[in-house]
């Protein structure tokens, strides 16, 4: 079957309706542009959801990749692996962690930090010592423990009952965590900026305030950095710009930089409760996953990328707010780094995917963050150029919409 053969309609054909697409099909793309089955262009300020940090096709992710692929492809963990041992040493070194568990997404590296903190609580303090916090509109991936955990009960409806032994509270609220952290908490677990729940950032004194109570309660402070990870907020790591340790991060998304993998990043005390046999993953920790993500570290965390960041933010933002001077659409425009939000007014409110739709149609990917917000996560290297184009095409898409064309 030829390209031209596979349409959109296929789609609905034969996979499960749980995705709604938009209706266009990308074929390829060249760092942070890219081109449909019509051979229109894109310039894309979505990232695959944060995800493609480097940009498509980068050259030495290829070469990373293809070399890799010559070699080996799969072993299972019945044996280790080179480039896995190389990342998990690289990841120990760049952070505050000791030991790594690779994964093949962000889900799973939190359902491994919440089996974690669960057993290590068990060991440690005995089985009352299992309840997990976390906060309203959270995310923390999509299976039956996760989304147990993550605050939106959206995502948990029709697949009751779920995990217990979970608390929720509202984020940013130093007084309701205090009220919720006790002698049965196993973990408070939160996102440095809430991707899903609108791309809030969490307040500095908030995430230092939660450090001092785990430590109070023995338990163990957990940091969601799937989408604020490998450099997406300036630095390679959210933690380091608050200045707030963990005791588990899990990180996956840009990490691959659009090859699947994940990882949970832990102290040597702490890991000493997965010992062997008590978790795992199949294809965790493969060769070519592991040879990519080495690449991207090695890109990302340097001066030059990481502090390009933080100057691309500042286009982006001033470039919004300037188009909000025109149409009066945003309420906010917050985020850190290239994680970038929108947030509608009230006259707009429930109209995200609008805007979206219109930006797809005006040459632009662009992303929402629920009914209210417009989230944006390019490459971290995209070029000034592009983003003045990507924001030009948006702000027509902006104004369509806001003049009801």
């Amino acid at each position: 079957m030829t390209s031209s053969q596979v349409t959109r309609e296929m789609f609905d054909q034969v996979m499960v309706p749980n995705y709604a697409p938009g209706p266009i099909i990308p074929t390829h793309g060249i760092g942070s542009r890219v081109w449909d089955q019509a051979g229109k262009e894109y310039i894309d300020l979505a990232g695959g959801i944060a995800v493609t940090g480097l940009g498509h096709a980068h050259p030495e992710l290829v070469a990373a990749l293809t070399e890799q692929a010559q070699k080996l492809w799969h072993l299972s963990n019945v044996l280790a692996n080179e480039p896995a041992i190389l990342l998990a040493k690289k990841l120990t070194d760049m952070t505050f962690a000791d030991r790594v568990f690779f994964s093949n997404s962000g889900g799973e590296a939190n359902e491994a930090a919440f089996k974690l903190a669960r057993r290590y609580s068990w060991e440690k303090h005995g089985p009352h010592k299992h309840e997990i916090v976390a906060c309203n509109n959270s995310f923390h991936g999509r299976t039956l423990f996760t989304v147990s955990v993550g605050g939106q009960a959206k995502y948990r409806e029709g697949f009751e009952p779920v995990p217990g032994g979970i608390k929720h509270v509202p984020f940013n609220d130093i007084a309701a965590l205090e009220a919720a952290i006790n002698e049965n908490t196993c973990a408070f677990v939160v996102e440095p900026v809430q991707g899903e729940g609108g791309v809030t950032p969490a307040d500095e004194a908030y995430l230092k305030r939660a450090r001092e109570l785990c430590d109070q309660h023995n338990a163990l402070l957990i940091f969601d950095e799937v989408q604020t990870g490998v450099g997406r907020t300036g630095a390679l790591y959210a933690y380091m710009k608050y200045g707030v340790t963990p005791d588990i991060l899990t990180t996956a998304k840009a990490m691959g930089g659009g090859f699947p993998i994940g990882a949970m990043l832990t102290t040597t005390e702490v890991a000493k409760s997965l010992a062997v046999g008590t978790h795992g993953s199949t294809y965790g920790g493969n060769p070519l996953g592991c040879a990519v993500a080495n690449k991207v570290l090695d890109i990302v965390n340097t001066p030059e990328v990481l502090q390009g960041v933080e100057r691309k933010h500042e286009l982006m933002v001033a470039g919004l707010k300037a188009i909000n001077e025109k149409y009066g659409v945003f309420s906010a425009v917050r985020g850190m780094g290239l994680l970038i939000g929108a947030a509608l007014t009230d006259e707009w409110q429930g109209k995200a995917k609008q805007f979206m739709t219109a930006a797809l149609e005006e040459g632009v990917l662009a992303l929402i963050a629920g009914p209210n917000v417009l989230r944006l996560a390019p490459s971290l290297i995209i070029g000034d150029d592009e983003i003045k184009e990507g924001l030009a095409r948006f702000e027509r898409a902006v104004a369509r919409v806001a003049q009801g064309q």
